[in-house]
């Protein structure tokens, strides 16, 4: 009888069951969205104070400030020269140099200009530097900022009435914005010599004079103008997100690898949300 009664309500529990997933499914989707509304809405209060504290204190201290901007300069722009030089060259030759090739092929080699600006001023080279800066910078800016939070340095600070934006967030924010724009300046200049060279190397019957010429004509002033406006705000999205998570919550040691993912997983959707928005300014323009 106990068995035939077990067998019985068996349906019961598998129902109960079945019934529970669409509960848990948006359990957890609401879970979520409060999440990504919670993080947006600190990430915003801490962009606008970042921004705030850059415009009013940017000039005081600057015997130390500026110091530390040129160290984050070098930090998240020199060293990573090495680094940019072989990705730009990779690209280059992979990808460019068989595009060129490509478009010779086919007789549309007059849309060389158009194809290098759009891809590689407009798109590769931008997302590359930034990419490149959050891998090898920003993972260490978060990795700083928690263990200074969680060994209590950012409370000396405050003790000894220094603000840490304006010691530990200003310079990297400011350091980071000019360190991908001159490496995306590089990276497109050098992605764009090293895919000729290897499109020179195939017999591409393309001279160096019309290449650079198409080029010339294909740029635009407003070409300059986003890029230099996309790369800061590459830069300061990253400084601002790796700082946030780092500087905006308590944090103990064991929590520093787990705020590093966030840093690396909300900087990724920002730059590329960020791309976006600008691709539309492009199109509309």
């Amino acid at each position: 009888m106990e068995s035939s009664n077990a067998t019985a309500n068996l349906p019961d529990v598998e129902h109960a069951a079945s019934s529970s997933l669409p509960a848990r499914y948006l359990d957890s989707i609401g879970r979520s969205i409060i999440g990504f509304i919670q993080t947006a809405r600190g990430l915003i209060a801490f962009t606008l104070i970042t921004l705030g504290v850059a415009m009013t204190k940017f000039n005081a201290s600057a015997r130390v400030i500026h110091p530390l901007i040129h160290s984050q300069i070098y930090r998240a722009g020199v060293r990573l020269l090495p680094m940019i030089s072989f990705l730009a060259c990779a690209l280059g030759l992979m990808i460019i140099g068989q595009m060129v090739a490509l478009l010779t092929r086919v007789g549309a080699q007059n849309l060389a200009g158009t194809v290098m600006v759009t891809v590689v001023v407009r798109e590769l080279g931008p997302l590359a530097a930034a990419l490149m800066v959050l891998a090898r910078v920003g993972v260490g800016y978060v990795i700083e900022m928690g263990t200074a939070r969680a060994l209590g340095e950012v409370e000396a600070l405050e003790a000894l009435g220094i603000d840490p934006i304006h010691y530990l967030v200003i310079p990297r924010m400011v350091g980071l914005a000019l360190a991908i724009f001159s490496l995306t300046v590089y990276f497109i200049i050098a992605t764009l010599i090293s895919g000729y060279l290897f499109a020179f190397a195939q017999d591409v019957p393309l001279l160096p004079g019309d290449y650079f010429k198409q080029l010339a004509v294909a740029l635009t002033w407003e070409d300059f103008a986003l890029l230099a406006l996309k790369t800061c705000w590459f830069g300061i999205v990253i400084a601002v997100v790796s700082c946030y998570q780092g500087l905006a919550q308590p944090l103990r040691l064991e929590h520093v690898s787990g705020a590093t993912t966030r840093a690396v997983v909300q900087s990724v959707v920002a730059c590329v949300s960020l791309d976006a928005l600008f691709i539309v300014i492009y199109l509309v323009m």
